[in-house]
């Protein structure tokens, strides 16, 4: 089987305040064949930075029934080392979901540039508040500052 391009997600919730607002948002992009859930693991950081990990498998049943649809294919590909680099970044009481996930939209993409002898030579996924930032530019106001006594 081929995949499209895979990505994992650090998505972390201070406080340990996961209440599962995110689900019904990754529910649609599931449901719309946009992604495809590979692996979704848990870690729990207590205040004395005590880590602990959970696969959907090992959540309380609410959570698991809530995610269950969303995974039906998840495998375990998180290896220990991975889980271990993030319970180093993750902040004393908080939760992280761990998620890699295949972009499922981009997989006829990929097959037609590869049918055209092409090849990805760069990219780089742009973090959201720098295009915040460059869209809320406006040039006329920056010389307007600069001219500005």
């Amino acid at each position: 089987m081929s995949l499209g391009p895979v990505e994992y997600m650090v998505i972390e919730f201070p406080g340990n305040q996961f209440k599962g607002e995110i689900i019904p948002a990754l529910r649609e992009v599931v449901d719309k064949g946009v992604i495809r859930i590979i692996d979704l693991v848990f870690v729990r950081k207590d205040e004395q930075g005590n880590v602990s990990v959970m696969e959907l498998k090992e959540l309380q049943k609410d959570a698991a029934d809530a995610f269950a649809p969303l995974a039906r294919e998840a495998s375990t590909l998180f290896a220990e080392e991975d889980v271990a680099k993030v319970s180093d970044i993750v902040e004393n009481n908080s939760s992280v979901a761990l998620l890699l996930f295949e972009h499922v939209w981009a997989t006829r993409f990929r097959d037609a540039v590869l049918a055209a002898d092409g090849r990805l030579i760069a990219g780089e996924r742009i973090p959201k508040e720098l295009v915040d930032a460059a869209l809320a530019w406006k040039p006329e106001e920056q010389e307007a500052l600069e001219v500005a006594p």
